[in-house]
């Protein structure tokens, strides 16, 4: 399960979403992300989740991959459904376990799970291609001038951006390092999958001590790393790649802010009215 997190990952390739510029996806995901938030019934969600589908295949990132960055986080979805199908109470009764009807299985909180697991794994998917497609490198330069503006405050940007970065791109680091670390506990014999609940939390300890050590010790040789080569991240800084906008990329922003028109359009009463499925929550 820890191999199959794949957040942070760069796979090198020539689709459409590769060549955007890096700054265009960012603001895509922002709208994609918002947009996501504010649909209020089934056809909008069908067609964001639809249009994650339709960007992946134009990525050209396997589905193999895609998915098990999926399965890594099945257990926070299927909590998440859980929650919603005893939270909301209302519609008919499908199952009562119990004699209060708080506890109840009903049609309403059967459609707000649904409805919430198609929106988180939208929400993966989406934001998955944005690291999927873009270099580590280049997401830190498209950070650093989205949030340019800021440096009228004082704000290092570049720090910033820097650090966020530097943060995604070590996470497939950490979990190979995890995985490192609990096949030599299993070696010694540790029961990191047997026993209780509580046994196997006991059990984690010997891996996330060596864990959290290595961490501190490769954040320091990075640091020491970054001085040694006289490392600043001032304005004076040239870069290998000059980033520009394109035709590409402005009908691809173009055409994301369309259909986030159209989305937010059908969560008007007036207009949602004319499609089959209504609003559940």
């Amino acid at each position: 399960m820890i191999k199959d997190i794949s957040v942070g990952q760069f796979f090198p390739g020539s689709s459409l979403l590769h060549k955007l510029d890096p700054r265009a996806k960012i603001l895509i995901l922002l709208v994609y992300i918002i947009t996501l938030f504010l649909c209020k019934n089934f056809f909008s969600l069908i067609v964001l989740f639809i249009a994650a589908i339709v960007a992946v295949l134009i990525s050209k990132i396997s589905f193999k991959v895609v998915l098990k960055g999926l399965k890594a986080l099945i257990a926070i979805i299927v909590f998440t459904s859980l929650l919603q199908i005893f939270y909301n109470n209302e519609g008919d009764i499908l199952w009562k376990p119990f004699a209060e009807k708080e506890f109840a299985i009903t049609t309403g909180g059967v459609f707000t799970a649904l409805f919430i697991t198609l929106r988180i794994i939208a929400l993966i998917l989406a934001s998955s291609l944005l690291t999927y497609t873009t270099s580590p490198t280049m997401l830190t330069d498209a950070i650093e001038r989205l949030l340019s503006p800021l440096k009228v405050f004082k704000i290092n940007v570049h720090s910033f951006a820097m650090m966020m970065t530097i943060a995604l791109r070590f996470i497939p680091t950490l979990i190979e390092e995890v995985d490192i670390i609990m096949s030599a506990q299993k070696a010694r014999g540790a029961g990191l999958e047997t026993g209780s609940v509580k046994e196997r939390a006991k059990a984690l300890v010997p891996v996330f001590v060596p864990l959290f050590v290595n961490s501190f010790r490769r954040a320091v040789d990075l640091a020491f790393a970054m001085e040694c080569r006289c490392y600043s991240g001032d304005g004076n800084r040239t870069r290998m790649r000059i980033m520009k906008f394109r035709i590409t990329d402005w009908c691809v922003l173009g055409f994301s802010l369309l259909l986030t028109a159209g989305v937010l359009c059908t969560n008007i009463p007036e207009l949602g009215n004319i499609f089959i499925f209504q609003s559940v929550i």
